[in-house]
């Protein structure tokens, strides 16, 4: 199986790129801002669901695939950019709804549909497979056999980071949430804000990544 050293030196590569703020964390710390701190957490576990299963499919050869066809890549790249615009525009559009939701007047999303959410994200950023399908294989004991189970070991270490800082950040944002509360206009503020960010989150996603 998997040798201590291997596990240990991927952990602290995973930790030191995570640690970092990237589109996840703006993207769980929008959704943290506009409706709560649990819809932040929520989406940060459906990412890393999502990030899970790119895990998977390199570990099951699929990733080289990916890696390897500039049409593959594309696809998921721009289906996971249009993604997330739609769900910028939503917020846009009903940003004035937010008051409302506060006082229980308007339906919230369901915690399944904020997993979702996550999930779409997390499994349609191809930069994910290819930085997997880039650097599993090199903390691999390819002698100790069961190379498969080895990646979704490691993958899991990956996740298991991930969900922990992502949480950080959205049970921040949320706490930072109860002031914007205080004032529809600060709410207004929160609903505009986030949608406009996922939607830069989603055209950077569709106009950088590989050329060739």
């Amino acid at each position: 199986m998997l040798p201590t050293g291997h596990l240990l030196a991927f952990a602290l590569v995973s930790f030191a790129l995570i640690v970092v703020p990237g589109p996840n964390v703006l993207f769980v710390i929008s959704r943290s801002l506009m409706l709560g701190r649990a819809a932040g957490v929520g989406s940060a576990l459906g990412g890393q669901g999502g990030v899970y299963v790119q895990v998977a499919a390199v570990a099951f050869g699929i990733g080289s695939l990916v890696e390897r066809s500039v049409a593959i890549f594309t696809v998921i790249k721009l289906a996971g950019a249009a993604y997330l615009a739609w769900l910028g525009v939503q917020a846009v559009r009903h940003r004035r709804s937010l008051g409302a939701a506060l006082g229980g007047a308007v339906e919230r999303k369901t915690f399944a549909a904020i997993l979702r959410d996550g999930f779409v994200v997390g499994v349609s950023n191809p930069k994910a497979i290819v930085f997997f399908a880039a650097v599993l294989p090199q903390f691999v004991d390819r002698a100790a056999g069961h190379v498969p189970v080895q990646m979704l070991l490691l993958g899991m270490v990956f996740v298991a980071i991930a969900v922990l800082s992502d949480s950080t950040w959205a049970l921040a944002a949320g706490t930072a949430r109860a002031w914007f509360a205080r004032s529809p206009r600060r709410l207004e503020l929160i609903g505009g804000t986030g949608g406009l960010v996922m939607i830069g989150i989603g055209a950077s996603l569709a106009f950088t990544g590989r050329r060739q």
